[in-house]
């Protein structure tokens, strides 16, 4: 997975150093909607589809920097580094009438770093103003993956204490998630924009190209084990608005 980080960085710097004397150069920020989304490839059909052992939907943001340059005609390019944030918090189910706390609710919070480098036309609509296509890779690094289960006595109230053993109402477990998800992704993205004079709009889809799962058999924030080999994909869905705060044409 270095080797893909340094090929990466090693393209971006190419592109940078191709782009300093060209007419159409920006750098910019972006910020916007971010959905990550941590397939399965076999998802337990007798839990809830919010069960962590079942593809899930986190819901965040993206913020970055961008740096756009243009090089024959409407062809070019944008790389940059972005930050994304992931949550995603199902409802409380009835996980099983037998255990002591039969209600479950899980959370799943998950923190990255991205660099990308998009291959890019612009169709120039009117003056000022283009509609974008593109495609790239993107290098994704976890920094943080947590999940946890929030498990709960229907014999007590929310937020007191049990009169008779005086138990909370509720007990958390976290399992070690960073040691099931791999940190490094590779994903290809393809997707589509639109910019007026410093102003873009930009969204998208990434394809996750590497398996993110570590273990052979996927452990769910319960501690239930699986019986399967688990293999997936990390996509996300994406749309950003963004400003060039210098521009050059």
């Amino acid at each position: 997975m270095k080797r893909y980080f340094l090929t990466l960085a090693a393209v971006c710097l190419a592109i940078g150093a191709m782009a300093v004397d060209l007419p159409k150069q920006g750098f910019g920020i972006q910020v916007g909607f971010s959905q990550p989304i941590l397939r399965l490839n076999s998802p337990d059909t007798s839990l809830p589809k919010d069960s962590m052992a079942n593809t899930r939907n986190l819901n965040g943001f993206k913020v970055g920097l961008v740096y756009d340059a243009s090089y024959i005609a409407g062809f070019g390019s944008t790389i940059g580094f972005n930050y994304t944030f992931g949550m995603s918090q199902g409802s409380w189910k009835n996980y099983s009438q037998l255990n002591q706390y039969p209600r479950s609710r899980s959370l799943i919070t998950y923190h990255q770093a991205e660099l990308f480098v998009d291959w890019q036309y612009k169709f120039e609509i009117a003056k000022e103003t283009y509609l974008i296509l593109y495609t790239g890779p993107t290098l994704q690094c976890g920094i943080e993956f947590k999940m946890r289960e929030d498990v709960q006595r229907e014999d007590i109230p929310t937020g007191e204490i049990h009169k008779e053993t005086g138990e909370w109402n509720s007990a958390y477990q976290t399992d070690k998630s960073n040691e099931q998800i791999r940190r490094l992704n590779i994903t290809w993205g393809v997707g589509a924009g639109f910019q007026y004079k410093r102003y873009f709009l930009r969204g998208g889809y990434d394809f996750g190209l590497i398996n993110p799962y570590k273990n052979a058999q996927f452990i769910d924030a319960a501690g239930n084990s699986l019986d399967r080999n688990t293999r997936g994909r990390m996509d996300q869905w994406n749309i950003r608005l963004g400003v060039y705060m210098w521009y050059h044409e």
